[in-house]
């Protein structure tokens, strides 16, 4: 499982087998977890996360929208 970056509370990853599925980038908080889709950029699903936190969330995925898909593209080619 490939981690790319922590912010704050937030660690960003991806999983080695999701590699087949459009580019993405999971998010986690303690048991909270999300995903986004990176192109184009939308929320994949959420489990737990409130929607104040999300907002938040979407703007850091929107920030490092290019490292999370370099790191995609070296990981998954």
């Amino acid at each position: 499982m490939p981690m790319v970056k922590y912010v704050g509370p937030y660690r960003f990853y991806f999983y080695s087998f999701d590699c087949n599925e459009p580019k993405h980038i999971h998010v986690q908080r303690d048991n909270l977890l999300g995903k986004f889709w990176l192109e184009p950029l939308t929320l994949s699903r959420n489990h737990g996360f409130s929607p104040k936190e999300l907002s938040v969330i979407m703007r850091i995925v929107a920030q490092d929208k290019d490292v999370f898909v370099e790191a995609w593209d070296e990981h998954c080619g």
